[in-house]
């Protein structure tokens, strides 16, 4: 995920073109306090069905995305987003850290993982890239489509969209792309942690 600002710019600028990356795309509706509620409730219903497997993992973005937009746990949401994630990432990374030693890490096994990897981020954005740019050419000439925010469909929150917004950027000073890049941004972690949850139950 690191490599991401690195890998995908240059995949971007290879499959669109000046023109396609100035596009600027209509603001996004405004969206109900209803909706935004009933989002992560039928998103664990539906991922509960679909990929059993993948609720630990999925079932705390929609829990933390309720106590968010339900506007009356203010407390618990404020806690979460700050103290609670920055105590988790620190427990983590010393974790993690401390069980890595180099002769464990630097194998040829987890060479090989970093490599398909970054394949899978590469083949992630052309494929996002193609497919926008397919949905770009089938939509109305009034409600145009930018191609590059098929490269933030990967499960690199929130760098991918990010690294739209600033090619956006570079092409039109004006284009705005972050808003309309993290909606498959987001849609890329879901996807990625349901298509995980299927395969481990395969593998199970």
């Amino acid at each position: 995920m690191a490599l991401v600002p690195v890998i995908q710019p240059p995949i971007i600028k290879l499959l669109t073109t000046k023109e396609e990356r100035k596009i600027k795309m209509k603001p996004p509706r405004a969206v109900s306090r209803l909706e935004k509620i009933m989002f992560p409730i039928v998103g664990l219903l539906l991922t509960t069905y679909i990929s059993p497997t993948s609720l630990p993992l999925l079932g705390m973005l929609f829990f933390g995305n309720l106590l968010k937009e339900s506007g009356v746990t203010k407390r618990l949401a404020d806690t979460s987003s700050n103290a609670l994630i920055d105590t988790i990432n620190i427990l983590l990374g010393i974790t993690v850290g401390a069980s890595t030693q180099a002769d464990v890490f630097l194998t040829y096994d987890s060479i090989l993982i970093f490599i398909l990897g970054a394949l899978a981020f590469m083949v992630a954005t052309a494929g996002g890239v193609i497919f926008a740019k397919i949905m770009n050419w089938l939509s109305p000439k009034d409600n145009p489509i930018n191609p590059m925010i098929g490269a933030a469909g990967v499960s690199a929150v929130p760098d991918s969209a990010r690294v739209v917004q600033m090619e956006g950027l570079k092409a039109d000073p004006s284009n705005h792309l972050l808003m309309h890049a993290m909606a498959p941004n987001v849609s890329g972690v879901i996807g990625s942690a349901v298509g995980a949850g299927i395969l481990l139950s395969f593998l199970m």
